[in-house]
């Protein structure tokens, strides 16, 4: 379990990393979008579309980090009724159910991408490159609930004052 820790840490980290960089790289083009728009009547070419992109990278690396702090959206109505020591033991098959769901998710993801990739037009290729963050997002995200089901419940950490 020491592996998979760590691997979840490691993980983690370079995705801070990544969610940060796209959300400081989204507020400056967002902000000299509108600039230049509102000052000097002109807009940065592709800007719109890049800001798309990096909403959805965003959004990932969120989801991710939201996994990972037992905060993400909870459907299990039912646990608001059970005790605690029933939650606990729905602890792990409920990332299991949360990793074959975004596993298949991912697979749809990477159906559409692959046929996106095959018919588009080689001056737009690189946007379709861009629009690998929907496989390889909800992979990570397949990826961090089974770890967090094998890894099991983490210690409760102190939340913010």
């Amino acid at each position: 379990m020491a592996l998979l820790a760590d691997i979840q840490a490691r993980l983690l980290r370079m995705e801070r990393w990544l969610g940060g960089t796209c959300l400081l790289l989204l507020l400056i083009l967002a902000l000299t979008q509108i600039v230049a728009r509102n000052l000097f009547s002109i807009g940065l070419p592709m800007a719109d579309t890049l800001t798309r992109y990096l909403v959805l990278y965003v959004t990932f690396f969120g989801a991710i980090l939201a996994i990972h702090g037992q905060r993400h959206i909870s459907l299990d109505v039912l646990c608001v009724w059970l005790g605690e020591c029933w939650r606990d033991r729905l602890h792990r098959p409920l990332h299991f159910i949360g990793a074959l769901v975004t596993a298949l998710l991912c697979q749809a993801a990477w159906a559409y991408w692959w046929d996106e990739w095959t018919y588009v037009a080689d001056d737009e290729r690189w946007m379709t490159l861009l629009a690998l963050i929907l496989p390889v997002g909800f992979g990570l995200l397949s990826l961090h609930f089974l770890l967090a089901g094998l890894i099991g419940k983490p210690a409760a950490e102190p939340g913010p004052p």
